[in-house]
């Protein structure tokens, strides 16, 4: 099956998703900004998505994002997902549209310092480890009322919501719980009106649990492999 009927399945899919949240809320239509996620898959691959109409992508790297820029340019909207590192901040901030993952008041004070230099204001989530998982990135629930206060603080920076990788389970029902979790507090952050925290965005689900995730409130969701396939670890992109 081509990328493009992919995409459309995947669209179906989230179609249906939000119909489901809203009968669930009461509450109207709800729209989920699909982002294509591009790791390990080449030019190629992204060009047939971008003829079918998708215009933002997610990379885990900062070093593959930027060599796929060199190739598109602006034509596309560019997110982070994966974990910055601070010496990758001065790349990463020039590029992205939004960032996923921030996890720490050091990156935060980084980002926000370069975004400056830059005059720009940069949008970032707040990944948040809402299973707790020792694995995995980001700020307990507990603390993220207090994160998103001290982030919203500095210059430079705007919280535009909240972002969590959800573990893997065979049944994408078991996601369920962590994502009314996060939604409650997502809720929670939007009702406490906290200047430059816009919280906009509810980044959740992947290929395996992205249907449930908007019916647990996601307005974003990262989807590769649904649309892709498998990931291709041997190919090589250069900066031009």
């Amino acid at each position: 099956m081509s990328i493009q009927n992919n995409i459309a399945i995947v669209e179906r899919n989230i179609q249906t998703a939000m119909r489901e949240r809203a009968n669930i809320s009461g509450q109207a239509l709800v729209p989920v900004k699909l982002i294509a996620v591009t790791k390990n898959h080449t030019p190629a691959e992204m060009q047939q998505a971008i003829d079918y109409g998708l215009t933002t992508i997610g990379e885990n790297r900062v070093q593959e994002a930027v060599a796929k820029y060199d190739i598109f340019g602006r034509k596309l909207e560019y997110h982070l997902l994966g974990h910055l590192q601070t010496n990758k901040v001065k790349q990463a901030v020039p590029l992205f549209d939004l960032i996923h993952s921030l996890d720490s008041e050091k990156l935060a004070r980084h980002i926000s310092r370069v975004a400056g230099e830059l005059a720009k204001i940069q949008p970032a989530l707040l990944e948040v480890n809402v299973a707790g998982e020792a694995t995995k990135q980001g700020v307990s629930l507990a603390d993220v009322l207090d994160f998103a206060r001290m982030v919203s603080s500095l210059p430079n920076l705007v919280v535009a919501g909240l972002m969590t990788v959800a573990p893997h389970f065979d049944d994408p029902e078991e996601t369920r719980p962590l994502f009314h979790t996060l939604y409650d507090k997502f809720m929670e952050l939007k009702q406490a009106c906290i200047p430059n925290c816009t919280m906009e965005w509810l980044s959740m689900g992947m290929t395996n649990d992205y249907s449930v995730a908007i019916e647990e409130g996601a307005n974003m969701v990262r989807v590769g492999t649904a649309i892709f396939g498998a990931r291709n670890y041997d190919i090589e992109l250069t900066r031009r």
